[in-house]
C-alpha cells in the first residue's frame, strides 16, 4: 500500500520536472538583428554612411547643441548618434524598416545616448520633419528630389546635408569630401523673396527709394533695380537663408 502510494505520488512530480526542462528549451532568446549590407528597403538598399563622411556631413552644417537634427532614412542610426554624442545636439533618425529602427534605439543606447536620440519608425514622406535645424539624408536622386519641395518649406536657414546625392537642379552651396571618396552635398534653405521690393539707401539713385525686381531660382535670383528716371540696372545675387546677398555699383563706383 505505502510503496504504491509513492509510485503513484512521484510520477506526476516527474512529469512536471519534464514539463519545466521543456519549457526552458523553449523560452531560448533569439539572436539580435544585424542588417546586412545592401539590404533592400523600402526604396533603397541599406548601406551605412562612413563614419569620416558622417562627421564632416555635421561640420559643413556646423551643427552645435542648439540643434535639432532629423536623419532621413536613420537606417542603424550611426548620423543620429554620431550627431548627439560628438556635436551635442539632439536627434531623430526616421526608419521604416520596424528592425531596423529597434537595432538603432539599441545602438543609441549602446552609445549612452538614448536620451539625446529618439528613433521614430516611419515614413519619410508622412512623418513631420519640420522643426529640424539640420536635415541629413542618404537617399536616391529621384527621393531626393521628390522631398525637394518639402524641403524648401521648411524654415529659411535650415542646413541640408546629403551623403553622394543632389537635389538635382537646385545646386549644392557647398561640397564636402572624405577621405573614403564619400562626397556630401550641403544647402541652405532659402527665404522665398521673388517679386517687387522696395529698396532705400543705395548711393547715387535719383530718389529716397528704388524698385527692385526679383525673379528667384531656388537660393540664386537676378534682379533689376531702378529709381524715377534712373536706368534699370541689372543685379545678380544669392540667398543665404533670409539673408540678400548682392554687390551694387553705384555712379560714383562705390
Amino acid at each position: 500500500m505505502n510503496i504504491r502510494r509513492s509510485a503513484t505520488t512521484f510520477f506526476p512530480s516527474i512529469l512536471l520536472t519534464l514539463a519545466l526542462v521543456g519549457c526552458g528549451a523553449s523560452t531560448r532568446l533569439a539572436p539580435e538583428y544585424a542588417p546586412t549590407m545592401a539590404q533592400e528597403g523600402k526604396d533603397v538598399i541599406w548601406l551605412p554612411t562612413p563614419t569620416d563622411l558622417a562627421e564632416r556631413m555635421l561640420k559643413i552644417a556646423n551643427v552645435t547643441q542648439d540643434d535639432l537634427v532629423y536623419d532621413l532614412g536613420a537606417g542603424d542610426g550611426k548620423i543620429a548618434i554620431l550627431a548627439a554624442k560628438e556635436f551635442k545636439a539632439t536627434a531623430v533618425g526616421i526608419e521604416f524598416n520596424p528592425d531596423m529602427a529597434e537595432h538603432a534605439r539599441k545602438n543609441a543606447q549602446r552609445a549612452g545616448v538614448s536620451n539625446k536620440v529618439t528613433i521614430i519608425t516611419g515614413d519619410i514622406f508622412k512623418e513631420d520633419f519640420s522643426k529640424a535645424t539640420v536635415l541629413t539624408l542618404y537617399l536616391l536622386p529621384r527621393l531626393n528630389i521628390k522631398l525637394r519641395p518639402k524641403i524648401l518649406e521648411m524654415k529659411p536657414g535650415t542646413r541640408v546635408v546629403s551623403n553622394t546625392f543632389t537635389m538635382g537642379t537646385w545646386t549644392a552651396d557647398e561640397t564636402v569630401q572624405a577621405d573614403s571618396g564619400y562626397m556630401g552635398y550641403f544647402w541652405i534653405v532659402p527665404a522665398k523673396v521673388e517679386g517687387q521690393w522696395s529698396i532705400q539707401g543705395l548711393p547715387d539713385l535719383e530718389g529716397p527709394q528704388a524698385t527692385l525686381s526679383i525673379n528667384q531660382q531656388f537660393q540664386r535670383f537676378d534682379a533689376r533695380l531702378q529709381s524715377n528716371q534712373d536706368a534699370i540696372r541689372k543685379i545678380s545675387g544669392k540667398m543665404s537663408g533670409d539673408t540678400m546677398h548682392f554687390e551694387y555699383i553705384g555712379q560714383s563706383g562705390n
